[in-house]
């Protein structure tokens, strides 16, 4: 059996030469036999080749992505400065921890601006500090996080912003989990 590595230019999957057919002895091998008709044997190979997932059919999103990106609900301005950060699981503690919150502010989170036009935050499970992007999606939700599509299993989704209070939660269902939605209340100078 010959293999043949060659690619189609777009989507980097092999293909196979516009004149090959399976050998009597392939056939058997593979147990089926070759259609005789040129738009059966089409049929084959596109079946053959969606099944394998180097077709992709119709609109789709990529995988952990939100799709079409929009413009963010507010400017990195916004993020700027030094906050009191606490999490909740549940929205009964929502009150509460906005009080915790703003006890933290004797050891104040710093979000400053990024060297190109974000903002430097930490992310999950990682103590180094990354610039992320504010981006918005077709739905109208805004998104902090890198250079992905909105939605992104790494992002934060921004639940409500203002001037002096922020939530957010980790798109990733386990970090949110984990994590739960953070509440950022902006600290006295």
């Amino acid at each position: 059996m010959q293999i043949v590595q060659e690619g189609d230019g777009k989507t980097g999957c092999p293909s196979a030469p516009q004149d090959w057919q399976p050998s009597h002895l392939e056939r058997a091998s593979l147990g089926v036999s070759w259609p005789r008709s040129p738009v059966r044997r089409l049929s084959v190979a596109v079946l053959a080749l969606a099944v394998g997932g180097c077709v992709s059919i119709g609109d789709e999103t990529p995988a952990g992505g939100g799709g079409a990106i929009g413009p963010a609900a507010f400017e990195r301005e916004r993020l700027v400065g030094r906050w009191g950060v606490a999490s909740f699981h549940d929205e009964k503690d929502r009150r509460r921890t906005e009080a915790e919150a703003r006890a933290q502010c004797s050891q104040a989170y710093a979000i400053s601006k990024g060297p190109t036009d974000g903002v430097m935050m930490h992310v999950a499970d990682d103590p180094k500090r990354y610039e992320l992007r504010l981006k918005g999606d077709a739905g109208g939700r805004t998104y902090l996080g890198f250079e992905a599509p909105p939605g992104h299993p790494q992002d934060r989704e921004v639940l409500s912003s203002a001037d002096n209070l922020m939530t957010m939660r980790f798109v990733d269902p386990d970090a949110n989990r984990r994590y739960g939605t953070f509440v950022y209340v902006r600290c006295r100078a």
